[in-house]
């Protein structure tokens, strides 16, 4: 009889609607009652290392006591390595993508240097079609925009209205709230070395959008991975831990996982169940 049932289950992305899951990529090893047996005579390797073992590296414990399903948590280890380099090179890819699309297109007209800035500046460059001037004064005075359209006038308007009394009346250039409201201006606004513009180029804005999405989303993926990693070192590390106390009695283990690719996306999902019977 089974007395004693432990499951964990991972997923990138869920199950298909209807709850079957596709075909699996991977099934590891489930074990029967005779070779939980011969483990319990195998090699004379300390029961409280083999879980170490299998934290530092999924599948060793498990091999360490003569256990052939380590070869599916090393699998499993593997296929997600691969994919969280390929979704953090692809994020790379697609940064370089945005950003040369910035340079070269909304801040080509202001003949900039190469520089790299913040993220949130590439957020604003996706949001408003320019930044406007800094300063529109031609003198020696300062004068910010007024556009609320662009980047730069959004700023100083928004300045107005937290430090102004009457945001549509300028208060004495002197005064606090003027002053106050001018460096929360300079010190948010885009200066002359980040200008950009896309108009005439709506076209190359909707590509840099897109490229950004697509490099967060790969960079989102491989993080996801990193997860699934690090949940593959904690499984094998309670398989080899669980198999290692139970080893020394008549007990019958069953530890069976089940790795699966989603039809309607790129996500893959994971499932492992524990079974201990007396």
């Amino acid at each position: 009889m089974v007395t004693g049932l432990a499951a964990l289950a991972l997923a990138i992305q869920s199950a298909p609607a209807s709850g079957q899951h596709p075909p699996p990529l991977l099934r590891p090893h489930a074990m029967t009652p005779a070779a939980d047996n011969q483990e319990s005579s195998g090699p004379g390797v300390p029961t409280w290392l083999r879980p170490v073992a299998s934290a530092v590296a999924p599948g060793s414990g498990q091999l360490l006591a003569g256990q052939d399903r380590g070869a599916a948590y090393i699998a499993v280890e593997a296929l997600l390595a691969i994919r969280f380099l390929l979704f953090h090179a692809e994020g790379g890819r697609e940064g370089r993508r945005y950003r040369d699309l910035a340079f070269t297109v909304a801040r080509g007209p202001f003949n900039p240097t190469v520089r790299d800035t913040a993220f949130e500046y590439f957020e604003q460059l996706e949001k408003f079609i320019e930044s406007g001037p800094f300063d529109t004064d031609p003198g020696t005075a300062f004068a910010p925009p007024i556009d609320e359209a662009s980047y730069n006038g959004s700023i100083w308007a928004l300045a107005r209205r937290t430090f102004f009394p009457n945001p549509d009346s300028l208060p004495d250039p002197d005064s606090e709230e003027f002053q106050r409201a001018l460096a929360f201006y300079r010190t948010r606004a885009v200066g002359p070395n980040f200008q950009w513009s896309w108009r005439n180029a709506g076209l190359e804005q909707d590509l840099f959008r897109s490229t950004i999405r697509q490099s967060d989303e790969a960079f989102r993926d491989a993080t996801q991975q990193l997860g699934l990693i690090l949940a593959n070192h904690l499984l094998s590390a309670v398989d080899a831990f669980v198999s290692g106390r139970l080893s020394g009695g008549q007990r019958r283990v069953a530890i069976g996982s089940l790795l699966w690719r989603d039809p309607q996306g790129p996500g893959i999902g994971w499932a492992a169940l524990l079974r201990v019977g007396f």
